[in-house]
């Protein structure tokens, strides 16, 4: 293990689907290895680690289909939660990619780009702020699956205090639209349109130039 654990990259980590050796491995975390950070985003992730370190493999599993399968505003997919299933989605998902591909990164194939994981270890490791910018960019979205687990009561919620940590203060306009989005949740899918992203937006696809790969497990 490293010396020194990025936050995000931490977080990125418990937003995942609990695995047993990741969850044995964040398990065995220490806070002091985690920097730089907050006091508050030190405490916030504190709070969450007494909490999961208390609970066994199989509750760890059931907690996080609860709180993130089954309702569509709490979806780890940022796009979703402004666009639904739309083409809108499609082009902001090419966007994201392009991103990833500016820095000279791909994601794991098994990932959409918008994954709320995938982005937090962008952030994480990107050079030059362009993972921050990319996070800032989606904070309605983050708002929103944080509203969303709080009007639960769940146990996640402090990880999204960490993500939020350091982030500039909202404007009206986005308090506003996350307001309204939170009352009527995703856009549905429209008629005609295909869902998540057109063909190009995929990752690895035949003829691409392998570069760096971030989101995969081995």
């Amino acid at each position: 293990m490293p010396d020194r654990f990025h936050p995000l990259k931490v977080v990125s980590l418990l937003l995942q689907y609990p695995e047993a050796e990741a969850v044995e491995e964040v398990s065995a975390l220490d806070l002091d290895e985690v920097g730089p950070a907050s006091a508050a985003a030190r405490e916030a992730l504190g709070e969450f680690l007494a909490w999961y370190r208390a609970q066994t493999l199989d509750e760890l599993r059931e907690s996080y289909v609860d709180n993130f399968d089954f309702d569509r505003r709490r979806s780890l997919h940022l796009t979703y939660q402004l666009h639904g299933d739309s083409r809108q989605r499609g082009l902001a998902l090419l966007k994201i990619k392009n991103v990833y591909r500016d820095a000279g990164l791909v994601p794991a194939p098994e990932e959409l780009p918008d994954y709320l994981p995938l982005m937090l270890e962008f952030a994480a490791l990107a050079a030059g702020g362009a993972g921050r910018d990319l996070l800032d960019g989606h904070r309605e979205s983050i708002e929103l699956i944080r509203a969303g687990l709080t009007q639960v009561d769940s146990p996640w919620v402090p990880l999204f205090d960490v993500i939020r940590d350091g982030m500039p203060g909202l404007s009206r306009r986005q308090i506003n639209r996350i307001k309204r989005l939170a009352e009527e949740g995703p856009p549905s899918e429209e008629v005609g349109m295909e869902p998540f992203a057109p063909p190009e937006v995929m990752p690895n696809q035949a003829g691409e130039v392998p570069l760096p790969m971030i989101g995969g497990r081995s």
